[in-house]
């Protein structure tokens, strides 16, 4: 059984760094690409960021580029996205998604507030 479940969200000001987190179980994690999405209150489900395997091949969404990195690390199982110079409008739930699987995440609570 695949599972995928984010962690580090919470609380942060605008301007600020934060890491979430998303570890996964029941696949080869090495073998698949993964993705970051996330949702805002009232929006849709929208990408923001792609890694191959290896971690060879990465993409961003644009409102995120040149803040946002995205990392794996096959060893523990793990992929990350780092967010820096965090605004308001990045407030959203933030999911882990394996296309290969169409697995979700339950998902991570990002909130961007002074």
């Amino acid at each position: 059984q695949v599972q995928l479940v984010e962690s580090g969200g919470g609380l942060v000001q605008p301007g600020g760094s934060m890491r979430v987190s998303c570890a996964a179980a029941g696949l080869t994690f090495s073998r698949l690409d993964m993705r970051w999405y996330r949702q805002a209150p009232g929006k849709e489900r929208e990408w923001v960021a792609a890694i191959s395997t290896t971690g060879r091949f990465i993409s961003y969404a644009r409102p995120v580029q040149g803040r946002f990195t995205i990392s794996r690390d096959d060893v523990k199982n793990t992929m990350y996205l780092q967010m820096n110079s965090l605004k308001p409008e990045d407030t959203a739930v933030y999911y882990c998604y394996a296309p290969s699987f169409g697995s979700w995440g339950p998902g991570t609570q990002v909130t961007v507030s002074s």
